[in-house]
Formats: C-alpha cells, structure tokens, sequence
C-alpha cells in the first residue's frame, strides 16, 4: 500500500506536486485503512490528502542539506537492480 510513500528531499530536479500528491495520498490511506473511502468519508478524506501534501511541500523547502543531490536515474537504476535481485527478475 505504501509503495508512492518514498524519499521525496534532496533529488535534481526537486520532487513535483505530483509526487508529493501522490505520496500524501499513501500515507492518508494507510492512516485511514481506506483504498478508496466511501462517498460520506470522501471529502474529509481528499481534504487531509490536500492538507498532507501543503505539510509536505513546506517541508521539502524548507529542508536545508549540503549533501550533493541524488539523481532520480541513479536512484531508479538502484530500485530496480534491488527489485532484480529481490524477485529474482531482470
């Protein structure tokens, strides 16, 4: 369920809206233990994933690092030799 839910901080180019979206919304589905809710928990619902995400934007901007920032390519070359060799596929 968590899978969107990743390290968003310190990457070139900087994490979209998108993926912070996307992140706020694995996280309010694991508080909730809602895939999708129902239509009387729907707007409640969207409203935390909204207000999760504007907590996470600040946040991302806030951050101050001297590391050097990651590359997503690198990153996603290393998720997938992990995966690889997790379920052994290529």
């Amino acid at each position: 369920m968590c899978r969107n839910i990743k390290t968003l901080f310190n990457f070139e180019p900087p994490a979209t809206d998108d993926e912070i979206r996307a992140s706020s919304l694995q996280f309010v589905r694991k508080l909730s233990g809602f895939n999708k809710p129902s239509k009387a928990n729907e707007a409640v619902f969207n409203r935390a994933v909204e207000e999760v995400a504007a907590v996470a934007r600040k946040l991302l901007v806030s951050l101050v690092t001297n590391a050097e920032p990651r590359d997503r390519e690198l990153e996603a070359e290393r998720a997938r030799a992990r995966a690889a060799q997790r379920f052994g596929t290529s």
